[in-house]
Formats: C-alpha cells, sequence, structure tokens
C-alpha cells in the first residue's frame, strides 16, 4: 500500500524526489504518513479535499482487499 500511495503522489506533485511515505502500524490497522514538499501540499489535497479524498477511496479499497483497515495522514 505504501507503493500505490507513494506512486500516486509523485505523479501529481512538482517536486516527486520530495514524497515520503511512513507506514506505521500493526496486524490489522496501519497508519500512512505522506509527506510531500510545502508547495505542493495544494495539489495532494485538493478543492475541497477532493484530490485528497479519491487518494483514500483508492487505499481503503486496496486495504479492503486485503481485510486491513488503513488511514493517510497528509503531514506538512
Amino acid at each position: 500500500m505504501k507503493e500505490i500511495i507513494e506512486a500516486i503522489a509523485r505523479a501529481l506533485v512538482d517536486q516527486p524526489e520530495v514524497v515520503f511515505v511512513n507506514e506505521v502500524g500493526g496486524t490489522h490497522t496501519s497508519i500512512l504518513e505522506l509527506k510531500v514538499a510545502k508547495q505542493d501540499i495544494g495539489k495532494i489535497i485538493g478543492k475541497q479535499g477532493r484530490t485528497a479524498g479519491a487518494i483514500r477511496t483508492i487505499l481503503n479499497a486496496v486495504a479492503a482487499k486485503e481485510k486491513r483497515h488503513t488511514v493517510l495522514e497528509i503531514v506538512e
């Protein structure tokens, strides 16, 4: 799941070399922390949070297939 979020984020931002995803979690729950350059946070969040919502939807679909619960946090 970490790789999927990283690939999506790198495709959206202007500085893909700065994208970093950290996965923290246990057996059934994971927290994915997405860090991008300060200028690119708006591109990840999108208008009214639509892009971030879409990324979370994709993440939840993958997590449901693996019978896990995941949370995506966008860190400044």
